[in-house]
């Protein structure tokens, strides 16, 4: 008699999802944050100004926040697997067209509009449709992994494209991420699916009593759908706490550190390669305190959790003048340390409270927050950068964000909760 052998338990198909997910949202990030270290080369070459680059990377920021909440609804009629496949395209277009740029508005249509879309639509809110439509349990633990996935792209890419730029030219680095775009192309289109029914699959997580809802036909066309959600948000004080609180959100990471940190630090005398591997580390900080994040939201009231990382943030920017330098040491290496972990850790308790309070269009409504988050990251980069060009350092950027991010967690107090929802955000 022989001894059956049990069934190989297979892996869940929303972990594949998730995977080519992380993938994606690594590389949009990655390209994303490119013009940092461009910013120099691209000054050196064509003698613009940081005002004028920065205004260029302005329009990245604006574009990338402004197409997330149409990329949802376009995610809802099309699915999400061809939305992606068409943002990496757009990518690999815009990256790989500067290298023929002569001319400061061509660098605006090709980094900030071409690559604005493209990464627009493979931010946040894409995260927010894979989490929602695959994932029933740890859903906040796949969210914040999710979101450390952009953290993940800055250590990956900001140290390699530094290297290019610096040793074979800004060219090198621009078309590296239009190679880097196309390698994504063929897993997205080989493994990502918009919903588990696609595969007769149920989300993960879910029991034979867990209703699941099917998607909302999107009546009136994509761009009408993503008004409508946001005229209804519009009227609800969580709305606009939540969008205030993003877009400084923004100013304070995307917008003033990522897009600033590395030419502020080579005033002060330090390598740009150096500055670029502080910002990595601030990537890999990232991920730790996004998971943790992300874990946190599953178990704790989210509005808590938005209150404590814009105070803990504030606090590191005021610090932050006192630390820079020409060279690495134990405060420098404190902050990138404590911001990293703070960096976009807001993320998942605030996907959490769109959840909560806009249901299915929830994806929707986090894309005119991240909106907010995106515009909040174009006005301070392109502030930051005028504010260089007149007094001749960052001082007074610093000091700005960070009494902002104190405000940021005020409004985040401010945040109520739905009573049916409260117990299982």
């Amino acid at each position: 008699m022989t001894t059956p052998v049990p069934a190989r338990r297979r892996v869940h198909r929303a972990w594949w999802v998730a995977a080519v997910a992380f993938v994606a949202t690594i590389g949009a990030a990655g390209f994303r944050a490119t013009p940092g270290v461009l910013i120099a080369p691209l000054q050196d070459e064509f003698g613009w100004s940081r005002g004028t680059i920065s205004a260029a990377v302005s329009v990245n920021l604006v574009l990338f926040g402004l197409t997330a909440p149409f990329a949802a609804a376009l995610m809802l009629r099309f699915g999400i697997r061809r939305v992606v496949t068409f943002a990496l395209l757009l990518v690999a277009a815009g990256s790989g067209l500067t290298v023929f740029m002569t001319q400061s508005w061509q660098l605006v249509l090709c980094w900030g509009v071409l690559v604005g879309l493209g990464t627009g639509s493979m931010a946040l809110t894409f995260v927010a449709m894979v989490t929602g439509n695959w994932f029933v349990a740890r859903r906040g633990l796949v969210t914040g992994v999710l979101t450390a996935a952009g953290a993940t792209g800055q250590l990956i890419f900001l140290p390699v494209l530094a290297n290019l730029a610096g040793e074979r030219g800004w060219r090198s680095a621009a078309l590296t991420v239009t190679v880097a775009a196309l390698a994504v192309v063929p897993l997205v289109l080989l493994l990502l699916r918009d919903r588990p029914s696609d595969v007769g699959l149920r989300p993960y997580g879910a029991t034979d009593d867990t209703v699941i809802a099917p998607p909302t036909p999107a009546a009136g066309g994509v761009a009408a759908r993503a008004l409508r959600e946001l005229g209804r948000a519009s009227r609800t004080p969580a709305f606009w706490f939540l969008a205030a609180g993003f877009a400084i959100c923004g100013a304070s990471t995307n917008g003033l550190i990522g897009t600033h940190l590395i030419p502020a630090a080579h005033d002060h005398g330090m390598a740009e390669t150096t500055a670029a591997g502080l910002l990595a580390l601030v990537g890999v900080f990232d991920i730790v305190g996004t998971v943790l994040s992300g874990w946190l939201t599953d178990r704790f009231d989210p509005r808590v959790l938005l209150v404590v990382y814009y105070t803990l943030r504030g606090v590191s920017l005021l610090f932050l003048p006192a630390v820079l330098g020409d060279a690495v040491h134990l405060g420098m290496v404190g902050f990138i340390v404590f911001y990293g972990l703070d960096w976009i850790a807001t993320v998942p308790p605030t996907i959490a409270l769109c959840r909560a309070h806009f249901g299915e269009a929830g994806p929707i409504v986090f894309g005119w927050v991240f909106a907010s988050h995106q515009i909040g990251a174009a006005v301070a980069a392109s502030a930051a950068g005028v504010l260089r060009d007149v007094r001749g350092d960052y001082a007074l950027a610093w000091a700005g964000a960070g009494v902002l991010c104190l405000l940021a967690a005020a409004f985040s107090a401010r945040v109520g909760l739905p009573r049916a929802v409260a117990a299982t955000v």
